[in-house]
């Protein structure tokens, strides 16, 4: 198995081409911010950042803190407006990624849209239908495949693909993968990750560590 640099560090380094300036969004259903996805919104917004996009929260309560480490990141944005309100004037640029859309994500839909709509925590597990209020607001949806995916794994996919141009069936998957601690500690992760060079999941930097150190909580805890 690979060291947890490897696991917890930057995405690989496919290509992105020249589309650049896109806007990924997760409207945040949260009322706090769990370490887990601190880490995953960390990583959006860095890679985000370097593929020339933008990463916005939306919805966020009045009170929410943005931690330090995220609103450090340039591109990154905190909105308290939802989507619905931030794109009143044209809903159609706003693409919903969604496992109940009727149609799968394709490298035309980075010319069909704007902006890529994520609801609140994709990594449930058991999945729940958290964009189902988003759905009903009338945003266009697209699939990422039948498989449940981490939030930074399904916005890493979505600009793999709308930017990269990779079709969903030639991004290289690992799924369920066995994280290993030891020779007699493991756990089995239940989402499809993307695979590095090195063959491993690509996950936040940090992330292996979090999960090491929470091994015996519910992986419903760590959000």
């Amino acid at each position: 198995m690979a060291s947890s640099s490897h696991l917890a560090g930057d995405a690989p380094s496919f290509t992105m081409g020249s589309t650049g300036g896109k806007t990924y969004i997760v409207e945040h259903l949260e009322e706090e911010l769990g370490p887990w996805s601190n880490l995953e919104y960390i990583a959006i917004a860095k890679e985000s950042h370097l593929s020339g996009a933008k990463f916005c929260l939306s919805s966020l309560p009045p009170a929410f803190k943005v931690p330090e480490a995220l609103s450090a990141v340039p591109s990154f944005e905190a909105e308290h407006r939802s989507v619905e309100e931030i794109y009143a004037s044209d809903k159609s640029r706003v693409c919903l990624l969604d496992p109940a859309a009727a149609k799968d994500l394709s490298p035309e839909d980075g010319t069909t849209f704007d902006a890529f709509l994520f609801g609140g925590i994709l990594g449930d597990d058991p999945p729940r239908d958290r964009t189902s209020e988003l759905r009903k607001k009338g945003f266009e949806g697209r699939r990422l495949g039948p498989k449940q995916m981490t939030t930074d794994t399904a916005v890493r996919v979505t600009r793999m693909v709308v930017e990269g141009k990779t079709p969903l069936t030639e991004i290289p998957y690992l799924d369920f993968p066995e994280l290993k601690f030891s020779e007699r500690e493991s756990t089995q992760m239940p989402f499809r990750y993307v695979k590095n060079e090195d063959g491993e999941p690509i996950m936040p930097r940090g992330m292996l560590e979090l999960i090491k150190k929470d091994a015996d909580k519910a992986i419903d805890d760590l959000f």
